[in-house]
């Protein structure tokens, strides 16, 4: 897993120490993100089984929300085992992260679902989420400081690189997993609301993995930077109070997370889960095979660029290395994504420019349809037809109007009224729906809007194309990250001061991408126009990243 040209000074038997380092490292990081991302991946499923007791489109804003709320929790994690790491070591507070987050994995295959507990089933699944939010917070700090500490400096990029690789099987192991579960069990089975359903599999999986993870990191020792800090008495008493109490050390914090993190959050989290899980299936009606296919290939180009991008900042330098990756985003995405609607679903797009969708509504009764833990309900006529059309991928043009009357469709000479929900019952109120979107999907259709994708029109080697630009972009930003944070913070706080950074803008930014470029959609009503999320966030680290943020390439990691 390491490769040879990762060595450290003292012959053979340092060496081997630091594969040995690097692979347990890399190991334990696969499978906690392997864990997260299975939850990524299931979120249809997690909204149909876990909040069937909410409309089709309020339990996939909560299970997308419910995504978000892990990475709310993850910058609490870093501060908790950022302290233990710094005051303990290294190696137990990575140990114990690994633990909790398999448990927290496992525990949610066996949750029962909404038909068979109610709403207990939900709350359950929010404590499991928040504890892998507070565990992957720890993680991943852990992980990049303990190879650092082991690594030699000129080989550092390459060899913290290989934390950044773990993402890609991390998530190809997810995806193929649940391909195969799929083909083998059928839709029906796999996605059924019962005991022996097959999404329950790749949660129950992680039991394996857990075990093989405790048992590599148990073999690992504490790393030489924080034994030597360790032997001096020169250990932290308040790592919390000096990371972020005193300027000299907040200031880094801050420069980490506003030059870097905020366009590694909205980057990475844009090309791998957003533009296939919303974009793609979502709104321009790709299949979900296709889609999979599409992401677990780009996926597996995204490894081997990981490292390359980690080896080449050991040459030039680690900041003009992720400043260039995060460029080619903000530059790439406007006109990718365009693309990627024209390769998916043409017919969708042709139909867009020739019957153009206007929504009629006063637009003081229509809602911003921003919702993290899918409590809210937008039931009044304007949210409910916006909702729909989102749903259906129709980019749509807002119009204005003053009165309590409900809002309308207007698609080319046709209208179709909405209703307000909100004093309906449940049952009425599912009822009401059904008839709406039926009359909405019959004008959509009399007007040429596809249902889906149509699969013999879809151009996979488009869609991969694009994909592949926006997964060099995100690779080269990500991939020297690990290196330059722990070469930005000293040894005494080092752990706790780059691992909330690095998961605030993870965590917060990055995390509530989905939900957040959701919400402005539905808003605006055009289907590109989610984009400004990720373009604000990035574009700030673009402009901010060359004057703040210094050039840490060769910088000692002593205590």
């Amino acid at each position: 897993m390491v490769p040879p040209s990762i060595s450290a000074p003292g012959g053979a038997g340092h060496q081997a120490k630091l594969r040995t380092v690097v692979a347990a490292s890399s190991l334990g990081a696969i499978f906690e993100w392997y864990d997260f991302f299975v939850f990524g991946v299931l979120a249809p499923v997690i909204a149909k089984v876990f909040f069937s007791g909410l409309d089709a489109t309020a339990g996939l804003l909560a299970a997308l929300g419910l995504f978000g709320a892990g990475f709310f929790f993850r910058p609490i994690g870093a501060i908790i085992f950022g302290r233990v790491g710094d005051r303990l070591g290294r190696k137990g507070a990575f140990l114990t992260t690994v633990t909790l987050m398999g448990g927290a994995t496992i525990a949610i295959g066996l949750l029962p679902t909404w038909r068979q507990a109610g709403a207990v089933s939900p709350l359950l699944l929010v404590l499991m989420r928040i504890l892998q939010g507070l565990a992957l917070g720890g993680q991943w700090g852990g992980a990049a400081v303990y190879v650092a500490e082991h690594a030699p400096a000129n080989k550092r990029g390459a060899a913290t690189g290989w934390i950044a690789v773990a993402a890609a099987p991390g998530l190809v192991g997810a995806l193929s997993l649940i391909l195969v579960l799929r083909a083998a069990m059928g839709d029906a089975r796999f996605s059924a609301d019962g005991w022996l359903a097959g999404w329950r599999i790749p949660f129950l999986v992680s039991a394996l993995l857990l075990g093989i993870s405790v048992w590599m990191r148990l073999r690992l020792s504490e790393s030489p930077a924080f034994q030597a800090l360790e032997s001096s008495g020169g250990l932290a008493k308040a790592p919390l109070r000096e990371a972020f109490g005193r300027w000299a050390n907040l200031k880094l914090v801050i420069i980490a997370l506003v030059a870097v993190m905020s366009a590694q959050g909205a980057v990475w989290y844009t090309v791998f889960f957003y533009a296939e899980q919303v974009f793609l299936e979502r709104f321009m009606k790709l299949s979900p095979d296709t889609g999979a296919a599409l992401l677990l290939i780009a996926t597996m180009i995204s490894g081997p660029l990981y490292v390359a991008f980690a080896a080449l900042s050991d040459w030039v330098g680690r900041k003009w290395v992720i400043w260039c990756g995060m460029t080619l985003a903000l530059v790439a995405f406007p006109p990718g994504f365009h693309l990627l609607a024209q390769f998916a679903n043409p017919a969708l797009v042709s139909a867009q420019a020739r019957t153009p969708v206007t929504v009629v509504a006063d637009p003081a009764r229509c809602a911003v349809q921003f919702d993290l833990v899918g409590k809210s309900r937008f039931l009044g006529s304007c949210d409910i037809a916006k909702a729909a059309l989102a749903n259906a991928g129709v980019s749509y043009l807002n119009q204005a109007r003053s009165g309590s009357g409900v809002a309308e469709v207007h698609v080319g000479g046709e209208t179709v009224a909405s209703f307000d929900g909100r004093e309906l019952s449940s049952s009425a109120l599912t009822a009401a729906k059904a008839r709406f979107e039926t009359r909405l999907r019959t004008a959509l259709s009399r007007a040429g809007y596809p249902a889906s994708a149509d699969p013999a029109r879809v151009n996979f080697a488009g869609l991969l194309a694009v994909m592949i630009v926006f997964v060099i972009a995100a690779t080269a930003l990500y991939a020297p990250i690990a290196a330059t944070l722990v070469e930005l913070f000293p040894t005494r706080i080092r752990y706790t001061a780059l691992s909330l950074p690095y998961h605030v803008g993870t965590g917060w930014v990055g995390g509530f991408v989905p939900v957040s470029a959701f919400a402005i959609v539905t808003a605006s009503g055009n289907l590109y126009s989610g984009l400004w999320y990720p373009a604000i966030f990035t574009g700030i680290s673009v402009v901010t990243l060359p004057f703040l943020l210094p050039e840490t390439l060769g910088r000692r990691l002593d205590p």
